[in-house]
């Protein structure tokens, strides 16, 4: 089996697989979700009409992004304090979204240096990385959408971090056709690919969802292709 390791560095060399994808690599996108709706209404209420239409954007450009017959890392970063002695366990990605449940005797575990480097804390805490091998049948992909986007809210499903953790970050890895999806909250999400060609359809399909402050950098680069 194919390492995740391995196969960014053939594909993506240099790339830190974290936060910030669109800023570190020259083809991608960066999408923002659920533009002009906040997320709290006047009456500091929950607006969940903002988040039913950011569930249906981000399930919208998966959609786009993945086949059925694409082969697909699904990628969990899960950030430590070093204080934290409890034996590491699998993140709930695994336990709660997975529909082909004996898949979680595959999921492989790394540890690395915390991703956030130049952070004051970066000295106490290191990154847990588990990562799967799957198609998009095997993955309960709607709900763990839907969770990932409610990260900072009081809403379900959801993630959540537990015993000294942040809340992981979760990567959605096309093996088939080398494009790596994030979404990092309700407020956007980022789209990377080492070959223009193989975003261009999804930029055709979406760019009114394109981030205005930096509408025009992703234009000029699919303009010089």
């Amino acid at each position: 089996m194919v390492e995740v390791k391995e196969y960014l560095n053939t594909y993506f060399p240099g790339l830190c697989l974290g936060a910030s994808l669109y800023n570190q690599w020259d083809t991608g996108i960066h999408f923002e979700l659920g533009e002009g709706i906040y997320q709290i209404k006047d009456d500091d209420t929950l607006n969940l009409d903002r988040f039913e239409r950011v569930y249906k954007q981000s399930l919208s450009i998966f959609n786009f992004l993945f086949s059925e017959q694409d082969d697909i890392f699904l990628v969990t970063n899960v950030y430590h304090h070093k204080s934290n002695k409890k034996r590491m366990r699998q993140t709930k990605v695994y336990d709660r979204f997975l529909k082909n449940k004996k898949l979680k005797f595959n999921v492989r575990q790394e540890t690395l240096p915390f991703i956030f480097a130049d952070e004051e804390e970066a000295d106490g805490c290191y990154t847990s990385r588990f990562f799967l091998k799957c198609k998009k049948r095997d993955l309960d992909y709607l709900l763990l959408i839907k969770a990932i986007c409610n990260e900072d809210f009081p809403l379900k499903p959801k993630l959540g971090g537990e015993n000294g953790s942040y809340y992981p970050d979760v990567f959605f890895i096309n093996a088939s056709k080398n494009i790596i999806f994030f979404i990092y909250d309700d407020r956007g999400c980022e789209v990377i690919s080492d070959q223009i060609e193989a975003l261009r359809p999804l930029y055709n399909e979406y760019k009114n969802w394109i981030a205005e402050y930096n509408r025009e950098e992703v234009e000029q680069t699919f303009k010089q292709f």
